[in-house]
């Protein structure tokens, strides 16, 4: 199974927000990332998430400092 992550470079509000008003269980929230079947993508861009390169990915979340080490991730879930 192919997996994407949704992410913010906001805060973690708008990112549990987004995924719930899409449908993605809290289950599949990983400290700083909610994981997602491939099968929702395309659902995901149509509500306004925005396909990013993984590298890109990682800075914004760093930026707004978000990016959790893998530590602090298996400790959040």
């Amino acid at each position: 199974m192919l997996w994407a992550h949704l992410v913010s470079d906001q805060s973690l509000e708008e990112l549990h927000a987004f995924a719930e008003a899409a449908g993605i269980p809290q289950r599949g929230f990983h400290g700083d990332h909610y994981d997602v079947p491939q099968e929702y993508y395309d659902e995901m861009v149509l509500l306004g998430a925005v396909p990013t390169p993984s590298r890109e990915l990682v800075r914004a979340l760093r930026a707004a400092g978000l990016r959790l080490n893998p530590a602090q991730r298996r400790a959040a879930t």
